[in-house]
């Protein structure tokens, strides 16, 4: 990243940035005007959390069907109903922290892992140390070492404090590519980056009512492709930086595909 003033503001310049931003807003712009948003939001909402968790479940190994996942209430059977358990109760806390993001953005990362983790890890809601080992399959990454993961997160952490002029798609895939990069804890990195990354999308109001689930457009994309563009991202190069925020734009996006078929079903009354 630039060492401007402003380094997320730095990276709308990039190629194609722009254009993604304003796609992005006009698609989000015409799910909140359709009718039924007047009307019926809060099951719109609902249904975004459900789709959300469902796809970021999936990037993490546990893709179940949507039915499926709606139909369960028991998450603690296997290590796959354990992911998405995780996706589920971290989507209900996400919109429980928005207030708190943005002045302690390293609070917030650490009680993500904790709800993702549970019981299940003595490390929870903690970034790893040295020598402790990362669970993250899906990311092939170099994993970068305890003491740059802590300088690296107390630069993000800086950056969020600070506040940016960088459209919220920016800032939202920039978190979302570092963390997935750093892969700051012991587990569940993946699900708290999506997590975090829906943070800054509702919290920045562009999505204030949590309607455009882009964890749920990252799985539409495939895994192949959204570890290509993390790949992109880590690079650092100009090229990479902006086909990782294209794909995260393009996962807005496909979002809010999912909640206009949402809304449509709704006007039509199957749902």
């Amino acid at each position: 990243m630039s060492t401007t003033a402003d380094p997320l503001a730095a990276l709308v310049a990039l190629p194609g940035v722009s254009d993604s931003v304003d796609s992005v807003r006009k698609a989000v712009d015409r799910v909140y005007g359709h009718r039924i948003m007047r009307r019926r939001s809060n099951e719109v909402t609902s249904e975004a959390a459900l789709r959300g968790a469902r796809g970021s479940a999936a990037l993490s190994g546990a893709d179940w069907a949507l039915e499926e996942v709606r139909r369960r209430s028991d998450f603690g059977g296997d290590d796959e109903a354990r992911t998405v358990g995780a996706a589920l109760r971290l989507t209900a806390e996400a919109g429980q922290l928005l207030s708190i993001w943005r002045q302690s953005p390293l609070r917030v990362l650490a009680r993500l892992h904790l709800v993702a983790a549970a019981e299940a890890d003595e490390a929870a809601g903690r970034p790893r140390l040295a020598g402790e080992p990362v669970d993250e399959p899906l990311v092939e990454l170099e994993v970068p070492d305890a003491e740059e993961v802590a300088g690296r997160l107390e630069g993000l952490s800086q950056l969020i404090i600070a506040g940016s002029s960088a459209p919220a798609l920016v800032t939202a895939a920039v978190v979302h590519g570092e963390l997935l990069s750093l892969r700051p804890f012991g587990s569940h990195n993946g699900l708290v980056a999506r997590a975090a990354e829906r943070i800054v999308l509702v919290g920045s109001g562009l999505d204030p009512k949590s309607i455009c689930p882009a964890e749920a457009g990252h799985a539409e994309q495939g895994r192949a492709a959204y570890v290509a563009a993390l790949d992109g991202y880590a690079s650092g190069t100009p090229e990479g930086m902006a086909a990782w925020i294209a794909h995260c734009g393009r996962a807005v996006e496909l979002g809010v595909r999912e909640s206009t078929a949402v809304c449509e079903a709704l006007q039509r009354g199957a749902a």
